[in-house]
Formats: C-alpha cells, structure tokens, sequence
C-alpha cells in the first residue's frame, strides 16, 4: 500500500514537500504559486498535493512555533492547515479537529529539521550537522529567576540511521540583559530526546542575524543576504570599523556579534547602531536618492561581515568534529545559501579529512523536506541510505496543449510565436539576444538550473551590465554560467570536487579564463557555477552542447527567469507574462519547439 507523507514549512519561505514511500517527488515554495516574495502562508502549496494524491497517511508540520498559534479558519479554533487539509479531503474529516492523529507538529525542532533535510539527502550513512540559522525555534526558559523566551541561533547535531538526531551544541539568544552563559550538560528534554548538550546563551546577535543587520544597513531587507554577499568584493578591511564577532575562541563559550556595533532585535532580527562609529555614520550630503551600495563604509562593513562570518562558521564546523569524532559534515540553515563561504570551506578544510556537504535548500523550505523525511523514518525504521540527490527539479509538472500556448501568447500580445529548436535559441544568444528557457518541473530551491532560467552568451563584456538592466537588478550583483561536467576542471578550480550541480560555491576560474567569460566573472574572479548532465538535464545540456559545438566555449550565462524583487516565474503564464512585461524578448520552450517574441514598448 502506497505511504503519502506531505510536509508544510511555514514562515518566510514556506512551502509544501510530498513523500511517496520515502522518496520525494513534490516540493515547492508558495511565493511561487502566490506570486507574492517569500510567502509565509503555504495554502496554494497544499492545495498542489491533489495533483498527486487525493488521502495523505501523514501531514507533518514545520515553522519556529507552535501549530495551535497558526491561526484559525472559523469560530471552532481549528488551525487554518489542518482546517484546509480536511476540506480538501487529504486527512479524515471525521476526526477530531483539534488532536487529528494525521497531522504531526514538528514546530519545536526547527534546526532538527534543517539538519534531517540535509542528512537524509547527502548520501552518509552517519554524520554531524551544522545549523547556522536566523532564528529557529522559539524556546521558553527560566533564566536568573526570570521567565524568558529565547531563539536558536546556531546548532550542532550528530546524525545516523534511522532517525537519530542528538544535539551536542546550541547557541540561543534572546532579550537580556545577562551575562554570556554556558552550561557544559544542558538536559535536552525540550528537544524529545534523552541526554544533554553544551548550551551557550546570551543577549548578542547570531551569526546570521548579524549578516542580516549589515543587509539592511546596506539598504535592502534583511532577509536579502544574498545581496550584501555579492557587495563584498567591492569593499576591503577597515581597521576603523570595529571587529563583529569578539570574545570567542571557537571551541568553547560562544558570544558572537559584538553589540557595540549589532544592537539585537529579536525576534525580528538586528540592527546596525552606526551612530556609535563615526567611520559607519551616514554621510551629510546623502538623499533618499543615494545608492549606499556606493558608499565606502557600506562596502568595507559587507566586506567584514562576509570574511568574519566564514571564519565563524568554521569554527563552527571543526569545532562539531571534534564533538562528534566524524568527518562527515552536512551544512544547512539559512548561511548555508552563502556560495562565497562554501568554497572558502573546501580550502581551509582539505588536509582534514572533512567530508562537506551543503544542503542546497538551506532555507526554511527545506524544513518540509526534512519533516517529511524524518517522519517517514519514525514511522518506518528503514535503514537503507538515500543517496545524494542528483537533481532539484522537483516542482509540478504542467503540460499544455499547442492551442493553448498560442491563446496565451496572444493574450499577452506576444509579437510572434513560430517553430523553433536548440539550433534557433543559440542562434539568438550567439546575436547577443536575451533568451528566456521554460520548462519541465520547476527547480526547487532558490537557484534557477535550467528549467526557469535566462540565458546569455558568457564572452559579452557588457553583458553583466546589459542583463542587470534588463532584469532590475543592483549594478554589482553577479551572475552564474552552466558548464558541461567533462570540461568543468579545463575552466574552473572545484578544490576536489567532482561536480557542483546547485550552484553552491563562488569557484575560482582558472587562469585566463576570466577574459574569455566575462559576463559571468565577478570582481573577484569567481563564478557561481553550475555543472549540467545529460542524465540530469537532458535539454538543458543539449543546448550547452550545441553552445560549446558552435563557439568552443562548453558554458552558458544561467541567470533566474524572474525580474528584480519577484519570485521565479513558475508556470507558463508566469513566463509569458514576464516577458510580455519587461525587455526580455525571447522565451524558448524546448518541449514544445516553440519560440515566443515580444517586443515592448517598456
């Protein structure tokens, strides 16, 4: 009899994960379907799981607190998930609302799920998971006599088969004020499992809420690290700016951001207090109009954040070896998004033995993953080993008839819509021409890897410029080449890997390389780069292939089929609309030979 398991991530990055006896085979973010950036409600997400399955034997449900404070749906109080699931048919109607013994709350474990996603998917048979994460689950404790809320902010677990998940380490925040504490043998009751753990407790900022602070002090949403990560190169150290992270030595007590310098705003986050330095202070002259990613001390405090965070998180990373004795490590949590850091890791990492693994989808969506994971090994105790995922194309499948791609076509006012094949596409990227590629099951995650991406000829000098423009994005912000696996190693420095499907390492180009791509070279002569298979993507790679067969160079500017601050486009109206709404001209859909034109007036 077929087991369906559906996992719900709630929050920013919310989404809906499905499980067909222990193999995924649906995952997605709601801001995909709602079309509304990072999305905290996953009700379009639910309503997906139909495509697959019209009974769940298990809906598992995952965010930082607890179910009850969901919300409700009607005057009975019944949370709107578990309300929304029996409406839709997927658990029973007739049991009880409000204990249903379908529905499985895994709210309290936050960074225990973060840690399941990234184990069951990393092909080890036994490992130590690192968290570095915002703010996970929020944890009541009594602290000096004084009843407190606090927050996880970074978590060390050990791993193993079947269902093993034992806490060695914690480091919470929350509002003081108190001393920096650690408590060597914490009782781990909290976390459903016997033992204890090494706690550390305090008032300061985590690693990733500092991150998020120097975000938003460079004029974006905190949430939008990405963006302080592409600034660094721009910046270098400035003696006058105060050290972020002090009194720490690694391996022991942890007190992490320095809160002269990241004034604590939990639970929401932190700010920087610029006042306090006069080398942070806003200049005399600025107007609302300043791009303050032009500004020095914007630029040297991103700088400081990116290259002192890494060294955090290393410590982080030999200090979970040296608790558990394994040299197999899985990376997860919201820092594990950073790709600069990732292959700074592989370098200070490769004469120890250490087996890195980072969890592609390290934010909050991947929560579900890892709920409904850890669920089906509870309730199945199989101790066979999941290999290491091959591929993240795990989205709805849409298929359209012929008759209705030209109705929407003309709806959008396409200009033209005609035959085409992988020989017409690399024709219009090889004329400098801005090629949209829809198709197949979206990408789950946050990186486009084919299947909704923009493509871009790499040699263009200009073409960083030309494509930022078009897409609306910040004048800094990099973009990512998809290379053929055979010829990785000829262009770009992996430091021992094999490959890098995810897009998760900023990787060095070889020498002379730079000049031959540089519309994908970033200003410190790296590239977040995608290796691309047959096997893995068949249409994808046979465009690359025809790419490399018609100019000699084997990789293809790869870039997320969206426009600046909205979600990836998600279903072929999406992909329609987008291009019938901005510059981009072209949309390819391999599947069905088609290309569509639209020339605007925008």
């Amino acid at each position: 009899m077929t087991q369906w398991i559906a996992a719900i991530a709630r929050g920013h990055n919310s989404g809906v994960c499905l499980l067909k006896d222990g193999e995924l085979v649906l995952s997605i973010e709601e801001e995909r379907l709602s079309r509304k950036k990072y999305d905290g409600g996953p009700l379009a997400s639910m309503v997906k799981i139909l495509d697959y399955t019209d009974t769940l034997d298990y809906l598992v449900i995952a965010h930082t607190q607890p179910l009850e404070q969901a919300g409700s749906i009607d005057f009975t109080g019944e949370n709107m998930y578990t309300g929304l699931a029996r409406k839709l048919g997927l658990i029973d109607r007739k049991k009880d609302i409000y204990n249903h013994p379908q529905v499985i709350d895994m709210s309290h474990m936050h960074h225990k799920l973060h840690s399941s996603c990234a184990f069951f998917r990393s092909g080890f048979k036994s490992a130590v998971s690192v968290i570095v994460d915002g703010a996970g689950t929020f944890i009541p404790m009594n602290i000096e006599g004084e009843d407190v809320i606090t927050w996880e902010l970074e978590t060390i677990i050990d791993c193993a088969y079947p269902d093993k998940f034992t806490t060695l380490y914690k480091h919470q925040g929350g509002r003081g004020p108190w001393a920096s504490t650690r408590i060597p043998n914490f009782e781990s009751k909290f976390y459903e499992e016997e033992g204890t753990h090494e706690l550390v407790i305090d008032e300061s900022a985590g690693i990733v809420k500092a991150y998020e602070a120097v975000t938003q002090y460079c004029g974006w949403a905190p949430i939008e690290a990405g963006k302080t990560m592409g600034l660094f190169p721009y910046g270098s150290q400035n003696l006058n700016i105060p050290e972020i992270y002090t009194n720490y030595d690694g391996m022991s007590d942890w007190t992490t951001a320095n809160r002269d310098l990241i004034v604590p705003t939990y639970p929401n986050g932190a700010v920087v207090n610029q006042g306090r330095f006069k080398e942070l202070k806003n200049p005399s002259d600025m107007t609302p109009e300043t791009d303050l990613t032009k500004l020095q001390s914007r630029r040297d405090l991103a700088y400081a954040i990116q290259t002192e965070s890494e060294q955090m998180v290393l410590d982080l990373i030999r200090k979970a070896v040296k608790m558990s004795g394994k040299k197999n490590v899985v990376l997860s949590g919201g820092y594990g998004l950073n790709c600069v850091a990732n292959y700074w890791y592989l370098e200070q990492l490769k004469d120890e033995g250490i087996n890195l693994f980072v969890e592609p989808v390290s934010n909050d969506a991947g929560t579900a993953i890892g709920a409904a994971y850890l669920q089906y090994q509870r309730v199945s105790k199989n101790t066979k080993i999941h290999p290491q995922i091959k591929d993240l194309y795990y989205g709805p499948k849409y298929e359209y008839d012929k008759e209705y791609i030209t109705d929407l076509a003309n709806y959008y006012n396409a200009t033209r819509i005609f035959e085409a094949d992988h020989e017409d596409a690399i024709d219009l990227i090889s004329k400098k021409n801005i090629v949209a590629m829809f198709q197949g099951k979206s990408e789950s995650g946050p990186r486009a890897l084919g299947n909704r991406s923009i493509m871009y000829d790499p040699r263009d000098p200009n073409g960083k410029d030309h494509v930022n423009t078009i897409k609306r994005r910040e004048y800094f912000r990099p973009f990512a080449g998809s290379i053929l696996k055979e010829h990785v190693h000829e262009w770009f420095d992996l430091r021992g890997m094999d490959e890098t499907p995810f897009m998760m390492y900023a990787v060095n180009c070889q020498p002379g390389i730079e000049e031959k791509i540089p519309a994908i070279i970033h200003v410190d002569k790296t590239c977040r780069i995608q290796t691309v298979t047959e096997e893995q993507n068949k249409h994808y790679y046979d465009i690359i292939k025809e790419w490399y067969d018609a100019t000699g160079c084997p990789i293809i500017f790869n870039t997320s089929f969206n426009l600046g601050g909205e979600p990836l486009v998600e279903t072929l109206d999406d992909a329609i609309r987008t291009i019938s709404t901005s510059d981009v001209e072209y949309l390819y859909l391999p599947e069905y030979n088609k290309i569509i034109i639209s020339k605007n007036e925008v």
